[in-house]
């Protein structure tokens, strides 16, 4: 695979030799009929059965009935052996820029987007961002990369922070049992690295689930979860008016959560393009997390 030069270089400084191979249980039977569902009203798979993306390089070992799933390292063709860093496990998830800790300047936002990379609204995403000179977070579907991999690295090297949000996005997330978390996470993690050259150091729950195990996977992989404390519901389309408002309530440090995949996001498009500009002439400034 082919990076572009700044990837590259990310790859190399980031990554450290990303790469990894997933111990994962075997539970093939339960797992293969397990819903995989995006967000409530959407319906459907996310990601699934748009194009044929490219193989993921990373082998993916299984482990002997009944022994507990873990990380092991692999090798990256080229890069030296990586290994995850555990983090302390948090008891929730972040949702203020204040949690995590000083070094912000004041009057400060994170705006998050999530459930892409998309053919469609991720592009016209970036080019709003660049418009407005905004740095985003976007929380980015494993599947979702696999099939729109050069759109995953554009994201990337248009400076915005990329993070983890889940291989296939199912929900109830904290509902799915303790492999499949375990192999949502380090898979998306593995395609996510492998793709863009960045290793995530957060993680977002499908719907905001959460749960002992779910606060401990992610911190098994050196994340720390985050929630959001501005919600317009714009998966849901309840109008441009509706999304404007809400997300125009910001206060400062406040984490907003967006979307540009998992369905039509036009509606989510058209209400940035007023509120950025309004926010930032309010003396507000949009930084990652």
């Amino acid at each position: 695979m082919e990076f572009s030069e700044p990837t590259r270089r990310r790859m190399l400084l980031t990554l450290g030799g990303a790469g990894f191979a997933l111990a994962i249980g075997s539970d093939a039977a339960s797992d293969a009929d397990a819903p995989r569902l995006g967000k409530p009203g959407e319906g459907g798979v996310l990601g699934r059965g748009v194009g044929n993306g490219p193989t993921l390089s990373v082998p993916v070992p299984r482990l002997p009935p009944g022994e507990p799933p873990s990380i092991a390292p692999a090798i990256l063709p080229g890069h030296p052996s990586w290994k995850p860093t555990r983090v302390p496990a948090r008891k929730d998830a972040v949702t203020n820029l204040k949690q995590l800790g000083p070094g912000r300047p004041p009057r400060t936002l994170s705006l998050t987007i999530d459930d892409g990379p998309h053919p469609e609204y991720t592009p016209q995403m970036l080019d709003l961002l660049a418009e407005h000179e905004v740095t985003a977070t976007f929380f980015i579907v494993g599947e979702m990369v696999r099939e729109y991999p050069k759109i995953a690295r554009r994201i990337a090297d248009a400076g915005h922070q990329i993070c983890n949000h889940t291989m296939t996005h199912p929900s109830p997330f904290d509902k799915i049992g303790g492999r499949r978390i375990h192999r949502e996470i380090a898979e998306a993690h593995a395609r996510i690295a492998e793709a863009t050259g960045v290793v995530p150091k957060f993680f977002r729950s499908p719907g905001g689930a959460w749960s002992k195990l779910v606060y401990e996977k992610t911190a098994q992989y050196g994340m720390i979860p985050i929630g959001w404390e501005v919600d317009p519901s714009d998966w849901s389309r309840p109008g441009v008016g509706r999304i404007r408002r809400t997300l125009l309530e910001a206060k400062a440090g406040a984490i907003l959560l967006t979307h540009d995949g998992g369905g039509d996001r036009s509606q989510t498009i058209a209400a940035l393009r007023q509120v950025l500009p309004k926010l930032k002439k309010r003396g507000m400034t949009f930084v990652p997390l």
